[in-house]
């Protein structure tokens, strides 16, 4: 009889997205100014949100915690990928990689939950402006937000506690560049059917309630828009929901293709390809699209480098 190895992992080796060397400096660079494009354009939407009064009402409030989410879900992943196109042993420890897993999980969660909410906020603001304020009120948006995170870190909590109970004794190569679900089941050598059914489950409730609420949200949008009379009210009214409706449909889209759906069916080139949308573009793309289509943001911004400048100019004469 064969005699099983059952070592106990303790540490993975990353595949990476590609191993040829001539596309590893390229991607490192490539992947490095995408970082900083997510890291400056999220926390300057976050200080300009703050320091910008015209942008204290709940749908900036909700913008800014949605780039905190997008910066902190991009921090998790890319530094660990970039360290890795530089060295040639792309490690990362046991508990390294279930943190990652964790706190992956935990922020991409919170941005299906927080782009429910903002659509909420977009349909309360549309279809009953007179009640927006009392509706959508700063202790409303507090608890919303609250409520986003907790969702957040304790549904993560689940898949990443019958991750941890997995045993890793074959082969310690994660086909992918993060420690991901589907890579790691695929490296267990215990039964991997609950957490399975855990992530199918999970994911239904974190991707489709969203998904429909979002849907639901906007179906009702839609038809208070219609009853607009005036031409230049529509027109403003869509332009407010259509950054939004666009930044949903990047994240669900890729998210839904990689989660929900099961490992068997799964093609790891194909999973590599939608996860890179949805844990490094879209975070990038998301300050691009709502401000690139905001006039409110544009005119803060314009506003606070003015007052910037003043200052600065103010300090030379001194």
């Amino acid at each position: 009889m064969e005699e099983v190895n059952q070592t106990t992992v303790t540490e993975f080796s990353l595949d990476g997205l590609t191993k040829n060397p001539e596309l590893q400096l390229p991607l490192f660079l490539i992947f490095l100014g995408v970082y900083l494009v997510t890291v400056v354009g999220n926390l300057g939407m976050i200080i300009l949100i703050k320091f910008s009064s015209q942008l204290h009402t709940p749908m900036y409030y909700l913008l800014s915690s949605l780039s905190f989410i997008d910066c902190c879900q991009s921090t998790v992943i890319t530094p660990k990928m970039l360290v890795n196109f530089v060295t040639e042993k792309d490690v990362i420890s046991y508990p390294e990689c279930m943190a990652q897993f964790y706190f992956f999980g935990a922020f991409a969660t919170a941005e299906c939950h927080m782009l429910a909410v903002m659509a909420y906020d977009r349909y309360v603001a549309i279809s009953n402006p007179l009640l927006y304020s009392v509706t959508m009120s700063y202790q409303v948006c507090l608890w919303m937000v609250a409520g986003v995170y907790a969702i957040g870190f304790l549904s993560a909590m689940v898949p990443a506690f019958f991750m941890m109970r997995l045993l890793f004794c074959k082969a310690n190569i994660i086909k992918h560049y993060f420690c991901d679900l589907f890579p790691l089941l695929e490296l267990s050598c215990s039964s991997t059917f609950i957490n399975e059914v855990l992530i199918l489950s999970l994911g239904s409730f974190d991707i489709l309630i969203p998904a429909m609420t979002i849907l639901s949200s906007y179906i009702f949008i839609i038809v208070s828009i219609l009853h607009i009379q005036s031409t230049v009210g529509r027109f403003k009214a869509f332009s407010t929901c259509g950054s939004h409706i666009l930044a949903v449909a990047l994240f669900f889209g890729s998210t839904a293709f990689m989660y929900l759906q099961p490992s068997s069916v799964s093609s790891l080139g194909q999973s590599k390809l939608s996860s890179v949308f949805y844990t490094i573009i879209v975070p990038m793309l998301n300050p691009m699209i709502y401000s690139l289509r905001n006039k409110d943001v544009k005119i803060a911004l314009k506003k606070l480098i003015q007052k910037v400048s003043f200052y600065s100019t103010k300090n030379d004469f001194h």
